[in-house]
């Protein structure tokens, strides 16, 4: 094809290990990010929703005293539910990376409650192995006040974490958009891993945005330490 030019050490890179002729392009570090939609939801939330309102007015902080807030601890149909969907999702994901031996996890969550103009600035979750969030309640955009055509009201932006990664990317290249953004809604659970940059955009709606949030933290074992190369 004019304007394309093969250099042999890039034909060596590809065919290296395949033998002659062999060609393998391969997809090296992914970042692996779920999508789910709980299936019969509308009692579960009802429920969680009551009790988040419950928790908020015993702590009017609730939203940033992230630490002592954990609705999952709770003995409840919404509580357990949920902290149902979270395992069986994280035993997914395990699977879907390869992961094929026993793992150990707590979860900690807490509940957000965002009222109008209420965001929360690109950050990650240290100390963790997976993050994620449930929706329970997403208002609509709010009204027209905005100037800007790009503000995206209620939804989360992720980041890819190979910085710069973009930088020379050209048209139809998957590595153009350095961000993924998501319009969140009731019913919906995202997880990723907890080192991922994300944001979340400001609510411009009069109502609550109301979400919970949580991390998964492993009960270390020495079986989870990789195998030493020679």
């Amino acid at each position: 094809m004019p304007g394309l030019r093969r250099q042999d050490a890039d034909q060596s890179a590809l065919t290296g290990g395949m033998g002659e002729g062999g060609t393998e392009i391969l997809d090296l570090w992914p970042t692996k990010l779920v999508r789910r939609m709980l299936l019969d939801f509308d009692e579960p939330n009802r429920d969680l929703l009551k009790h988040v309102r419950e928790m908020e007015k015993e702590n009017r902080a609730l939203t940033t005293d992230y630490r002592d807030n954990n609705p999952l601890e709770h003995d409840r149909p919404g509580a357990n539910w949920l902290r149902a969907g979270i395992n069986g999702t994280t035993i997914d994901y395990l699977r879907a990376i390869g992961i094929d031996y026993p793992v150990n996890w707590q979860i900690h969550s807490w509940a957000n409650i965002n009222r109008q103009g209420d965001y929360h600035d690109s950050h990650n979750h240290p100390h963790c192995y997976l993050s994620g969030t449930y929706y329970l309640k997403v208002p609509g955009e709010g009204t027209a006040k905005r100037q800007r055509s790009d503000v995206r009201p209620n939804r989360i932006t992720f980041y890819d974490p190979r910085g710069g990664f973009n930088m020379n990317s050209i048209k139809n290249d998957p590595y153009v958009e350095p961000e993924f953004t998501v319009l969140p809604e009731p019913g919906l659970l995202l997880m990723w891993p907890a080192s991922l940059m994300h944001f979340v955009h400001p609510n411009l709606s009069d109502e609550t945005r109301i979400s919970i949030s949580f991390n998964i933290v492993l009960k270390w074992s020495d079986t989870y330490l990789p195998t030493q190369q020679a």
